[in-house]
């Protein structure tokens, strides 16, 4: 008779900072993977007690106390089910990554992660020191290695873990998501299947963590290199899977799920990630200024799906430069969302200042910044509405106006959360067509009229900026692979706009400083993947193609 060995993967949304609140979660979850699963084993996410990460939290001493007896609880909380869980682990003066296997009561083994990231938005040797030592735990006569994250992406731990004993892995992850991050993981867990000739288990974090968006899609990967599960994307799960002893592989429930086409990958990222920063960070809902544009439209749509309508508000400051059409889509936008919408026309406190400065700017020709005035005026109104009704701010700005600095200071820039900060303009529009798609929200027109601003009469984003169609590409260059000037023009663009792009990039620094975070979806965001300094003489260096 076969024997099998049932692996549930709690694929869980957790806390960063509540460990009691998190501890909760776990010993619920394993009461129902051993009674609704009937599994042998539950595995959890990478640091599950403190959720992750918990950056500079590790250095109070007090988390460590909570940690110790969250543990505590959960040793005796647990029973009749094997449960392996990430947490910080203190120990004669060095910090540790580490994964615990309990057992009824005891502690089975302990394992210290080897590998510790430090590029992108990993800070880990900040932290932790690394373990040297594999772990190898004995369950129902099968051996279990564990490893955490990093520890898969390269060969040696895994293969530490083999040379010991193991026959099966088990990786607990937080991975954050980026476009066609699945991929990337498959072909990893593909590798390391290749040359140890064991399957994997590979249990990955989900939900919004002020920047990042942990996706899940945990995986199983059978000794041949197939999979074997895929687990939902942004959404929590308890799937399980099954070892079979005798030959020494997993065996398939049913066939895994397809993984998710890119747009909808992007557009369900977006919405977790405004949803757990809104929800998590206790806001009882949002406001942002529509404006008939694309990318307030876009926000609009997130949010509502994000948070449901009943939570949503938007403002339309219509000034004597905005179009009739977008205020008439304005508002069939928040119609057809269902979305509560005021209109406030900004054109009494715009005359005020321009009466206020004229004086002082007597003889001088308008230029932008009379248009930045409007989007301060905006941003007042805004922020008012947010102290008085308790709202989280969204800012509506995308990727491509913030690279090149085509956003306002204290107005437009103004807010607490940047759902589009991450997001091309013209993916902009993809992810616009995408929702559309679902259900027609946002006016046709909107997705095919030339973009503006309206802050001066007859305006266009083109007046100011390349089309987007050659904007992006060059940001995706310059900003997300590190490209020099040379090589972008060596890609067939021309060189005098490659200059002037790159210049615009890295002369708004200081403004990227001050806005608000935003939700990842590209290996390089603004935010802790890139940091680069605001004083700097690099600038010299472009003309010569650097």
């Amino acid at each position: 008779m076969s024997r099998r060995l049932r692996v549930a993967l709690a694929q869980i949304n957790l806390l960063v900072g509540d460990i009691e609140g998190n501890a909760a979660r776990v010993a619920k979850t394993a009461a129902e993977a051993r009674d609704r699963l009937r599994a042998d084993v539950v595995a959890f996410p990478e640091l599950t007690l403190t959720g992750y990460p918990p950056e500079d939290l590790l250095l109070r001493p007090a988390l460590h106390e909570r940690v110790r007896e969250a543990l505590d609880r959960l040793r005796e909380a647990v029973r009749g089910i094997d449960l392996v869980l990430g947490l910080p682990l203190r120990e004669q003066g060095r910090l540790y990554n580490a994964a615990f296997w309990l057992r009824d009561g005891t502690v089975r083994g302990v394992y210290r992660k080897m590998l510790l990231p430090n590029y992108l938005v990993f800070d880990e040797k900040r932290y932790f020191e690394p373990g040297t030592t594999p772990c190898v735990v004995d369950v129902q006569g099968t051996r279990v290695g564990v490893t955490i994250c990093e520890d898969i992406w390269q060969p040696g731990p895994a293969r530490m873990a083999v040379e010991a004993g193991a026959e099966l892995l088990v990786n607990l992850n937080a991975s954050p998501y980026h476009t066609r991050k699945h991929a990337e993981r498959e072909a990893v867990l593909a590798a390391r299947v290749a040359e140890l000739h064991v399957p994997i288990v590979y249990v990955n974090l989900v939900g919004g963590q002020d920047e990042l968006v942990f996706d899940g899609e945990s995986l199983a990967v059978g000794r041949d290199g197939t999979l074997r599960l895929r687990a939902p994307a942004f959404a929590e799960a308890l799937l399980s899977v099954e070892y079979d002893v005798p030959s020494s592989d997993l065996v398939p429930a049913a066939p895994p799920r397809a993984p998710l086409e890119e747009t909808e990958s992007i557009y369900r990222a977006l919405v977790l990630g405004v949803r757990d920063y809104v929800d998590k960070n206790r806001f009882p809902g949002v406001v942002l200024g529509l404006s008939g544009g694309i990318d307030s439209a876009l926000t609009l749509a997130v949010a509502a799906d994000a948070l449901g309508a009943d939570r949503v508000r938007a403002l339309l400051m219509p000034s004597r430069y905005t179009a009739p059409m977008s205020l008439e889509d304005a508002r069939a936008e928040a119609a057809a969302l269902g979305v509560r919408h005021d209109e406030i026309p900004i054109e009494p406190a715009f005359g005020a200042f321009l009466d206020l400065l004229e004086p002082a700017f007597a003889g001088l020709p308008r230029d932008t910044t009379e248009e930045n005035i409007q989007a301060r005026i905006r941003g007042v109104l805004l922020m008012a509405f947010s102290n008085k009704f308790g709202l989280m701010l969204l800012t509506t700005g995308n990727k491509s106006e913030m690279a090149v600095g085509y956003a306002t200071l204290y107005g437009d820039m103004a807010g607490g959360f940047a759902p589009l900060k991450d997001v091309a303009k013209t993916r902009v529009y993809r992810l616009a067509a995408w929702r559309n798609a679902q259900t027609p929200v946002i006016p046709e027109r909107v997705l095919t009229r030339p973009p503006s601003a309206e802050l001066a009469p007859d305006q266009k984003d083109t007046d100011s900026l390349p089309p987007y169609e050659i904007l992006d590409p060059i940001i995706e260059r310059f900003v997300e692979r590190d490209q020099s000037v040379d090589e972008i023009v060596a890609a067939g663009f021309d060189r005098a706009t490659v200059l002037r792009v790159a210049r615009m990039i890295l002369i708004n620094e200081y403004k990227r400083r001050q806005a608000p975070p935003g939700v990842r979806i590209t290996r390089r965001a603004f935010g802790k993947d890139r940091r680069y300094p605001i004083t700097s003489g690099y600038l010299r260096l472009l003309e010569r193609g650097a």
